[in-house]
């Protein structure tokens, strides 16, 4: 077996020197999926045939070719959500669409592919990603490399697990409410969640859970992480969100003090563990070692309301998906077609009234405001980012529940909110720290900076304000020169003969 042991950039490199050539990088991760994908179950569908002969295009065309993108020839898995190829399976980790195929590319695949990405198949998800651990009723659970007993999080867990293990040198995700910081921070990896309207998005959709979620990636470095940003952005002027582009040189070293907020609190009231204050307290003490100020202070807002109408959005959208998917099928949808906390986030989305969706999505403007104004007096801020490790399957079931869940669609929208609230309490309390930069709009960052006492991965949680995708980055990359991040990367600074 042939690890990926470095970053992506690594081996375009490689490509650009004539060391290895696409199709041998392609081979190795497809030997690598064969090898490992019985253990870990990270990836649900492998187009060989494709990565094959897309491969051999780019190794018969390198030469002709002036200017090479930044990743020419390096293999990578797309996310099974969101993240739309046509001609190639789109099932959300559900049996319902199983037989889907994608008729569209969304625009954020098109640009993976220009950026000179293999495509080897979809990474395995949530039933439509809707939990913070990745545990399809129809895809199965996916497990954490360094530990099998373990789940990699969600929603983008088999695009964590894969990548950690070294199947892909990077992994595409994506993140509606912490699911690209989540499975990074359980599987010490580097997961930044772009600003809203920093990343291309549609034809299939411009504004997914109302602008909450945003395509991105899982890396392993920050130049991995910087190079990718600046290859996927897009000042998108049709876009209901956009952002003008990064300048060049903004990923510059730091060159002054930082001023860090922190905060060893939950924001939705939630009991944080020692073993997250502990994390938050070894940050601050590297932090100031490093120079920069920090200060205990967080924002006064309103998170606990801002949970209940997470939660409401995401059922309206559930609704309205399965509307759409129930027109296409000619029947109506039942409880069998899905799981059970799929079917009451269904029933719950068609009990909200219409006005009630915008009076949430006026109080989640509100909230945007006050956040902004918060991060105006500081360059960052520091929060936990999962309250432990990566957790034990079924460590967040909610089989005590099943009976209520069955009656879900006779249930009052009270009722139904109540028990929604209920059902996820164990897991947003565990990972209830990274939903509120998705709805403000903010980037974020988790960063292995850590392990817990027991030797197992735990993020360090970093955001800014809108927009500012580079401070994260810049702090990322004096730690990462530093010494501090933890990916179980090679170093990159070896002779590149030593290591393809």
């Amino acid at each position: 077996m042939n690890l990926f042991t470095k970053d992506a950039t690594y081996y375009a490199n490689l490509i650009k020197q004539d060391k290895v050539t696409s199709v041998e990088l392609v081979k190795r991760a497809l030997a690598n999926i064969e090898a490992l994908n019985p253990m870990l179950n990270a990836v649900t569908h492998v187009q060989k045939e494709y990565a094959l002969k897309r491969a051999q295009v780019l190794d018969e065309n390198k030469d002709k070719l002036h200017t090479l993108p930044p990743f020419y020839g390096v293999p990578t898995l797309l996310k099974d959500v969101g993240q739309q190829q046509a001609g190639f399976p789109a099932t959300s980790g559900s049996q319902l669409l199983h037989q889907n195929i994608a008729e569209t590319t969304d625009y954020f695949v098109e640009r993976v592919i220009e950026a000179g990405f293999i495509i080897v198949g979809r990474s395995n998800v949530p039933e439509f990603a809707f939990k913070g651990i990745s545990d399809s009723t129809y895809t199965g659970h996916v497990r954490t490399p360094f530990d099998l007993t373990r789940n990699a999080g969600g929603s983008s867990g088999g695009a964590a697990a894969a990548l950690k293990a070294g199947i892909v040198p990077i992994a595409m995700a994506s993140d509606g409410g912490g699911s690209i910081r989540l499975p990074a921070s359980f599987s010490g990896l580097i997961g930044l969640k772009p600003s809203r309207g920093r990343i291309i998005v549609g034809p299939s959709g411009y504004r997914r859970g109302h602008g909450n979620a945003v395509d991105f990636a899982l890396t392993r470095s920050v130049r991995d992480t910087w190079t990718l940003l600046k290859t996927l952005e897009a000042d998108q002027v049709e876009a209901p969100f956009n952002l003008p582009l990064l300048s060049e040189d903004r990923l510059q070293p730091i060159d002054q003090p930082l001023k860090i907020a922190f905060s060893y609190t939950s924001p939705i009231g939630a009991t944080v563990s020692k073993t997250s204050k502990d994390n938050i307290t070894k940050a601050v003490r590297l932090l100031e070692a490093l120079g920069h100020e920090l200060i205990e202070v967080a924002p006064n807002t309103d998170d606990e309301k801002l949970l209940r109408t997470y939660y409401k959005v995401t059922s309206i959208g559930a609704a309205e998906m399965f509307h759409k998917i129930e027109d296409s099928l000619g029947r109506r949808l039942t409880m069998q077609d899905m799981e059970p906390m799929t079917w009451v986030m269904y029933k719950a989305g068609e009990k909200i009234p219409a006005y009630e969706l915008s009076s949430i999505l006026n109080f989640w403007d509100q909230y945007t405001v006050q956040r902004e104004k918060f991060m105006a007096n500081y360059d960052l801020a520091l929060t936990p980012i999962t309250d432990g490790p990566a957790p034990k399957h079924e460590q967040f079931g909610y089989s005590t529940y099943e009976q209520e869940m069955e009656q879900a669609e006779h249930l009052s929208e009270q009722a139904i909110e109540e028990l929604i609230m209920r059902i996820y309490k164990k897991g947003h309390d565990y990972m209830g720290y990274a939903f509120s930069q998705n709805i403000a709009g903010q980037p974020a960052i988790s960063l292995p900076l850590f392990m817990t006492s027991d030797g197992y991965p735990i993020g360090t949680h970093f955001w800014a304000g809108k927009g500012k995708e580079y401070r994260l980055l810049q702090l990322a990359q004096q730690l990462e020169e530093a010494g501090h991040l933890q990916t179980d990367i090679e170093r990159l600074d070896k002779p590149a003969e030593n290591h393809n």
